[in-house]
């Protein structure tokens, strides 16, 4: 089984953490291919999809929204889990948080089982306009690291035991 784990990143955070769910599905013995969104041309010969988008205020990011459009329809037959990184809290370790509209948008065109929310990060050193938003979210008490590394690994576990499920199965 191949599985295509695509991430939408900004900062670099949002692609750690799809690296730590390729590293635990590679570890449950899916052959797995970790790549930018933006960077996928084509989706054949992927068994399953984890795609990951960090959130903004202007929303998810806009290469995972991109890519969600552009292979609409085509995992109609393969499983599909979608990821977000954002708040800039632990209220995504203490509640299940929504998808937010542009995420339950790419669930629909890419029929995800699931969605979930793990904590983002915000650093000074960020490079670029980022910079000077985190520079001010950090005068104001809003930036850190708020990934929880244990429960990402947990749930990319559980991913990887369903893909397993569902190959056994067909």
């Amino acid at each position: 089984m191949t599985v295509l784990v695509a991430y939408g990143t900004t900062g670099g955070s949002t692609a750690e953490i799809a690296g730590w769910i390729a590293e635990e599905l590679s570890a449950a013995g899916l052959e797995v291919r970790l790549l930018a969104a933006g960077a996928v041309d084509d989706v054949a010969g992927y068994d399953a999809l984890v795609l990951g988008a960090s959130m903004y205020a202007s929303g998810w990011h806009a290469d995972a929204r991109k890519f969600a459009k552009r292979f609409a329809g085509r995992f109609a037959d393969r499983p599909v889990w979608l990821f977000s990184s954002g708040p800039l809290d632990h209220t995504a370790d203490d509640a299940g948080l929504p998808p937010n509209h542009q995420a339950e948008m790419a669930m629909r065109s890419l029929q995800a089982r699931e969605h979930v929310t793990f904590g983002g990060r915000l650093t000074a050193e960020a490079h670029g306009w980022l910079g000077f938003v985190a520079r001010r979210m950090e005068r104001e008490g809003h930036s850190g690291d708020f990934r929880n590394p244990e429960r990402i690994r947990a749930w990319a576990r559980e991913v990887a035991a369903e893909i397993a499920l569902t190959h056994r199965q067909t």
